[in-house]
């Protein structure tokens, strides 16, 4: 089936064409590990979590590469005002990088690539550039001539002698051009530092990601990544390197950004006070309500974080979660034979996945999806409350497949994922025939009307967040 994705370069929506049949390469731009990773740093892993996770279900091979950028002038700050190594900085915040994904259930990209661990190639990509004729080197210091490169500002629909026009000058004055860029910075007192031919020095911020997403994935790849505020100047520089150094045109086929974070629909920055690491806010809601948040809305739009947003995120996620467990109770039960309704329902369970399955090929619009997604928890508790409130038995077809729709959704989303493992994890120790015996004991107190002891017990299981439910097939029991 066709998956259209909206394309930064072409401004509009094309048909995903890969490079190499049947696979699909990624390069999405990382972190640099100064500090902990905030929202607007989860925006877009999470987002290519979910775009990865699609792209295997419909059966690609996927080689997803994502960066760190491990030698940077905010590190070597940081470095330098704690008294530390900046490889410390790095490896610090790294950590915590992995800590937060991986509660966020984003799974591990296939390769990591940091800066420092890449000079070699760095510095060969920079030659080759000065040999083309698009760069060239000023007292150890080199830079990318901008004007050599006719294709520069198509990404971000600049028009060149505009930005020229409109650009403060520059006090550097060894430039060509104010517009030019660095690719290698002689070295300064206090900072990390190699060997090149011009000297020592460190790269430049843009030269990284050229260098590594064309030693993992080729000279030309699918998907380039990030947020919008990389568009300009950093991916529009990597363009110019990539190209200006190969000579291959396009460098990336499909150029895909999130949209901003606002806070409350102010932009979030540090000035105003409303920056928020992920670690702060998982200290008062789940990660996967984290992980809903982000996805309840499509990957381009903008996204505004607020307490009331999370919340209303938080409850939704809740209904899915009541649909999981109905559908679960479903499957426990003795199976029967098709009815009239329970086969329409099966048509109609199919359509739904369907529908969900056409969002996610239009251009990944997880939002969309989502809403069928809801669609179908609709049904599941429906039927639920058809075959529980007469105790009938349901259509043992009709469940498995609302299993298997449902878990399918649910592995795409990266939601609800653990919890029928925890469930059968539970079934396997001591919770199960605790919670067994303790039903059993509220029975015989209400054969006996001994209501107030009855009573107590429910209560005292609601407090520590289980609650007893009497259907006509028994009591159930789940946690809140």
């Amino acid at each position: 089936m066709t998956i259209r994705v909206y394309n930064t370069l072409t401004k509009q929506k094309e048909e995903f064409v890969p490079v190499h049949p049947g696979k699909a390469n990624i390069y999405v731009c990382g972190v640099t590990p100064y500090n902990h990773p905030h929202i607007g740093n989860a925006r877009p892993f999470v987002t290519w979590d979910v775009i990865r996770r699609f792209l295997e279900h419909e059966g690609y091979d996927v080689l997803h590469v994502q960066n760190f950028t491990d030698v940077d002038d905010k590190i070597i700050n940081t470095a330098n005002k704690e008294g530390v190594l900046w490889s410390d900085v790095c490896g610090r915040y790294i950590d915590a990088y992995f800590e937060v994904m991986d509660k966020l259930n984003v799974r591990r990209a296939h390769v990591y690539p940091r800066v420092s661990e890449h000079m070699e190639e760095i510095i060969e990509t920079v030659k080759a550039l000065i040999d083309r004729g698009y760069a060239y080197e000023m007292d150890g210091d080199v830079y990318y001539s901008v004007e050599k490169f006719e294709h520069y500002g198509e990404l971000s629909g600049r028009n060149l002698e505009d930005m020229m026009a409109g650009a403060r000058v520059d006090v550097n004055d060894k430039k060509h051009n104010p517009m030019d860029f660095a690719l290698w910075k002689a070295a300064k007192p206090g900072e990390p530092s190699w060997s090149s031919p011009w000297g020592e020095g460190r790269p430049g911020w843009h030269i990284e990601c050229s260098t590594m997403s064309m030693k993992y994935l080729g000279e030309t790849f699918d998907f380039h990544g990030g947020g919008s505020d990389l568009i300009f100047p950093h991916h529009e520089n990597e363009i110019a390197q990539s190209e200006g150094c190969t000579g291959c045109h396009p460098f990336v086929k499909y150029w895909l950004h999130n949209g901003f974070i606002t806070v409350n629909e102010e932009k979030m920055s540090k000035s105003l006070g409303n920056f928020f690491m992920v670690i702060d806010i998982l200290e008062h809601y789940e990660p996967e309500t984290l992980r809903f948040f982000i996805l309840s809305t499509h990957y381009r739009s903008p996204l505004d974080f607020s307490d009331e947003r999370l919340a209303e995120a938080q409850r939704s996620l809740s209904r899915l979660k009541t649909a999981q467990e109905n559908l679960q109770a479903l499957m426990a039960l003795m199976n029967a034979g098709p009815t009239e309704e329970s086969l329409k329902l099966r048509r109609k369970v199919l359509e739904l996945r369907n529908e969900f399955m056409e969002a996610m090929r239009d251009d990944f619009n997880t939002a969309l999806a989502i809403s069928h997604m809801f669609a179908l928890a609709k049904e599941i508790n429906i039927y639920h409350q058809s075959i529980v409130s007469v105790g009938s038995k349901p259509d043992g077809k009709l469940v498995s497949i609302l299993q298997s729709v449902f878990s399918e959704m649910c592995s795409i989303i990266g939601v609800l994922e653990s919890t029928q493992g925890a469930v059968e994890a539970e079934s396997c120790g001591l919770e199960e025939p605790l919670m067994e015996m303790l039903i059993a004991m509220r029975q015989e107190a209400r054969s006996n009307k001994d209501y107030a002891q009855a009573d107590a017990l429910r209560n005292k299981l609601s407090e520590i967040g289980i609650v007893l439910e009497d259907t006509p097939q028994g009591v159930r029991w789940k946690k809140q």
